[in-house]
This record gives C-alpha cells, structure tokens and sequence, in this order.
C-alpha cells in the first residue's frame, strides 16, 4: 500500500464518504490519479463505490482496519516484535496490530510458536516458513475471523506462555483498558490467564477513544507498545498504574 493509498483510508475512516474532487483536492493530485487508487482499494474490498463516493468498508473487516495508519501499524509490530525470542511460544489475539506483529515475528523469528484465537492471522502468515502457528478452537465469530467461548477457553488451558499480545478498542484511567465486544473480552481473559505477561499493542489514538466493555485483564497489563502520539495524560495513567510504555 501506498502513501496516497492510506492517506485515502485515513480520511475515509474520518469521514465515512467523500466524492473525487474533494480526495484529489485534499491530496493535491489529480481526479485521474485518486480515481485509479481507489480502483486498486476497491479490488481489496476496503473502499466501496457509489454514485461518484468512496465510501470506507468500515465493519468489523480486520481487512479495512488493518489498511488504516499502516505506517504507524506497522511501526508498533515492530518495536513489540523486539520483546519476542527465537524459538518462543507465544499468545496473540486478534486485531490489525496483533496481524502485524504476527507476521513480523512470522518474517524475523526462527522457531517461533504463535498460538492464536485469530483465523485471519493465521490466514495471513500461513506462507511463512519460520513459524508455526496454533489456531485455537471455539465458536467462530465471521466479522471478525476469531473464536470466542466455552471450547477457546478449554483450548486454552494446553498452553502456558511468557507473553500474551492483545489489543484494545479504548482506555479510561477509571475503567483501564476496554473492548467492543463481550465476548472477545472474555477471550482475552482467558489467554491472559495462560499468560506470565500480557502486552497491549495499539495505536495512540485508542486512548482517546471510550468503549462498552472492560477488559478486566487476570494480573492486569505489564506493557503497553504504542506510536509517538500518545496523549501524556494517559501516559502518566499507565505509568501510575505500573505498565512499562514503549514507544515505536
């Protein structure tokens, strides 16, 4: 993906549609130009069009969520596949940045073990040749690609491992992190219980966001990997709280 491409995503996210014109304007290209990037977004299924909009994919399609601020995305894999050993096992749930940092370990780490409640991630390093991967059972939630329930929670149990990788869809300093959806939450809470540390990977800007459900992580969060722009309230929260911030 190019520059110009997530540029487009970025302000498709923020504005749900906007027609050429105005995407050419705002990027300083021409309507030619704008008009074959998004034919290329519309061949991934991430942007749609209508009636001369492009309007963002949006939903639950890590596909469309894993296109928006890539760059800093794919920074944060990263720096937290920094923490991740040769020959580990390790736990990763779903998420864009979880997707990248399993293919980033996947690319970098020989012998890796990545156990995973997320079809698509194992879907999306199933070519790399230096890791493998464990997809865990349980009911499958389509949107989202990724297994929640009572037989996750038994699969679970086969595993004991030094670090689990999750992310989130917002943070308050009351309620910590927080999630859309109850039943990934409890997914993550069944991992983390199977896990020495569990570690946030996420974008700044999901600081500023609130959500529905609290996480509630079993022995809480020890380290939380995020870009540049995280907002120094939160910071100091975390910091408060006793979690080791590392920035990409």
């Amino acid at each position: 993906m190019n520059k110009r491409e997530s540029t487009i995503l970025d302000l498709l996210s923020k504005h749900g549609r906007l027609n050429t014109a105005v995407l050419a304007e705002k990027l300083g290209v021409s309507q030619v130009t704008v008009r074959k990037d998004l034919d290329a977004l519309e061949a991934r299924r991430i942007v749609r069009r209508a009636h001369g909009y492009a309007i963002f994919g949006g939903s639950d399609d890590i596909n469309n969520r894993l296109a928006i601020h890539y760059e800093e995305k794919r920074k944060i894999a990263l720096r937290a596949a920094a923490l991740v050993e040769d020959g580990e096992t390790l736990m990763i749930e779903s998420g864009s940045c979880c997707t990248l940092l399993a293919e980033q370990i996947a690319r970098t780490k020989t012998g890796a073990t990545i156990v995973t409640n997320s079809a698509f991630i194992a879907n999306y390093i199933r070519h790399a040749e230096n890791a493998r991967v464990v997809l865990l059972g349980g009911d499958f939630q389509n949107g989202a690609q990724v297994t929640v329930g009572p037989i996750l929670r038994a699969c679970t149990k086969q595993f004991y491992v030094d670090k689990l990788f999750v992310g989130t869809d917002g943070y308050t300093e009351k309620l910590g992190f927080i999630a859309d959806d109850h039943l990934r939450v409890q997914a993550v809470r069944d991992m983390a219980e199977q896990a020495k540390h569990v570690v946030v990977v996420t974008e700044s800007d999901k600081f500023l966001r609130s959500s529905v459900v609290p996480m509630a992580i079993p022995g809480g969060v020890h380290t939380v990997v995020t870009d540049g722009d995280l907002p120094k309230e939160a910071e100091a929260s975390l910091n408060r709280s006793g979690v080791t911030v590392l920035k990409a």
